[in-house]
């Protein structure tokens, strides 16, 4: 059983509130005003916004998330083995190191992170709070390194 030591999500399922809000919102400015309410083009508003809400967080909690746990670490769509991690601190990014997850660079919004793997290649993690995934990712990796004999 993996235990998590880190994880973020790309956006909450509480985004998907947002378009009903502003449907009844937009009701209420009508009953305020003293005019007709639509109540069937404003229910058909907040069902069209959800309905446009819905793959915007659908495709940043698929894309946009990530976790580490013991057995590794998890970017978007690419897992990385814990046993794959040597270093998180004090390494340098190389010019054109591959980010994870599956993109080009490291999305908007996010800090990146370069992780040493074991065969001696850099590659760039990124989360929002880069110091908490280097907390994780250094425990992660003093969790798999071997014990040295004195």
């Amino acid at each position: 059983m993996s235990r998590t030591l880190y994880a973020e999500v790309g956006v909450g399922w509480l985004a998907l509130v947002w378009g009903p809000l502003f449907a009844v919102l937009g009701a209420v400015a009508e009953l305020a005003t003293g005019g007709p309410v639509h109540t069937v083009a404003w229910i058909l508003v907040g069902i069209a916004l959800v309905a446009l809400t819905l793959p915007w967080v659908y495709a940043r909690r698929r894309f946009l998330s990530l976790e580490v746990t013991t057995a590794g670490l998890r970017q978007g769509r690419e897992q990385l083995e814990a046993a794959r991690i040597a270093e998180v601190t004090d390494v340098g990014p190389p010019v054109g190191a591959r980010v994870l997850g599956g993109g080009w660079t490291v999305p908007r919004k996010y800090d990146e992170l370069p992780v040493k793997l074991d065969d001696g290649t850099v590659v760039l993690a990124w989360a929002r709070d880069v110091e908490a995934l280097r907390a994780a990712l250094a425990e992660l990796a003093a969790l798999n390194r071997p014990e040295k004999d004195s």
